[in-house]
């Protein structure tokens, strides 16, 4: 007896140690492979989110290529460089332009303000404190400036970091657009290997529809939500930049924080026009201008029926929080991973949870079966 149990402690010993030495390897493996492709993680992400977006597309553009998978991801990768590209590329020069001005100026002191007019400080709670500030500045303002210099550095510097954040964004957004051709090149075999992936995950019995529901709501709330947000934002920015407002980057990074978070861009029509009809000289570009940023202002209203195809199944606070403390993690390309795999995030936490309540209901019903079918017996 005694040597049966010395037998089964060296079995477990060896297999014990056997076990543990294939966990370190994997978890070194997984740590190392991680580690080498971190670099690289959010470009991909972003690639991966382009290409489950676009893909009922490209397959529709490869039929009619003759089944070109190549060429119609070419196409795509194309089209999109040159409207998403172009206006995103402009508004990162503005916002590169605008800080570079500005701290130029700064630096120099000779950064003008006009004095502010008297209705001002009728303006109700805060109207005669903004109206005090703002005539001191507009009366010594090198003054004004050495009172808050500390603050305006750590500002000047902050705008600076996101500058230079934005330009490596635009980087970033290239390249994922090119990932996202070549992963749209290889759409179906690359779909099919995420299926066998979940189903190893989660079981033949779910995958198939986890899958479904990942992919839907990826294609909801980067397209319907943050893909109509960027668009609206990136017609107000080229507007911004034809009638020269000041810091229009950034004021269309407002707009385009604005729309995620599904307040009405119209909020930046009206005092853009007030601005237009304020500083413009031409009545006839004025009018054409209040026309395009009015369009501008109801393009969500068009654009959403388009691109939402269906219900956003995570709530819009899920997508905010995702979306900013993606940006402020990761800069302007966490805005968009952010958003999306929070929401997913949820969606498949809440899946998970229905499922679990779904299997306790059946459970109780097959306790009630057989609790009558023993009365009966």
């Amino acid at each position: 007896m005694e040597i049966e149990k010395n037998q089964i402690r060296e079995m477990i010993k060896k297999d014990l140690t056997d076990i543990l030495i294939r966990v370190a390897l994997v978890g070194f493996l997984v740590y190392m492979s991680l580690k080498i492709f971190n670099p690289f993680m959010g470009i991909m992400l972003w690639a991966l989110i382009f290409a489950v977006i676009f893909f009922p597309l490209h397959q529709k553009l490869a039929g009619k290529l003759g089944g070109n998978q190549g060429r119609a991801a070419t196409i795509f990768v194309l089209c999109g460089i040159l409207f998403l590209g172009a206006p995103t590329v402009m508004l990162s020069g503005s916002l590169v332009d605008f800080v570079q001005e500005t701290h130029t100026k700064y630096s120099s002191d000779t950064i003008t303000v006009k004095p502010p007019a008297p209705s001002v400080a009728e303006w109700p709670i805060v109207g005669k404190k903004v109206y005090e500030v703002w005539g001191q500045a507009a009366k010594n303002l090198p003054e004004f400036l050495k009172k808050i210099r500390p603050q305006l550095e750590g500002f000047a510097k902050g705008a600076l970091e996101f500058a230079a954040g934005m330009a490596g964004g635009l980087l970033q957004f290239l390249l994922s657009m090119i990932f996202a051709g070549i992963m749209l090149a290889y759409g179906q075999s690359g779909s099919d290997s995420m299926l066998k992936i979940i189903n190893r995950l989660a079981g033949h019995k779910k995958g198939a529809s986890l899958h479904k529901l990942s992919t839907a709501t990826i294609r909801s709330v980067a397209m319907g939500v943050v893909g109509v947000s960027t668009i609206q934002a990136l017609i107000f920015g080229v507007g911004f930049i034809f009638i020269g407002l000041p810091g229009a980057a950034i004021v269309a990074l407002l707009v385009l924080v604005f729309g995620i978070a599904q307040l009405p861009a119209i909020i930046f029509t009206i005092p853009t026009v007030v601005y237009i009809w304020w500083s413009g000289d031409s009545s006839v570009m004025n009018i054409v201008f209040t026309i395009y940023f009015v369009i501008a202002g109801f393009a969500d209203n068009v654009l959403k029926p388009i691109f939402l195809g269906r219900g956003v199944e995570a709530p819009m606070p899920i997508v905010l929080i995702g979306a900013l403390g993606g940006m402020m993690s990761a800069g302007l390309i966490g805005l968009f991973i952010g958003a999306t795999f929070l929401s997913l995030a949820y969606v498949i936490f809440m899946a998970w949870i229905d499922d679990d309540q779904i299997q306790e209901s059946d459970n109780e019903m097959n306790e009630g079966i057989d609790s009558l079918v023993e009365e009966k017996a």
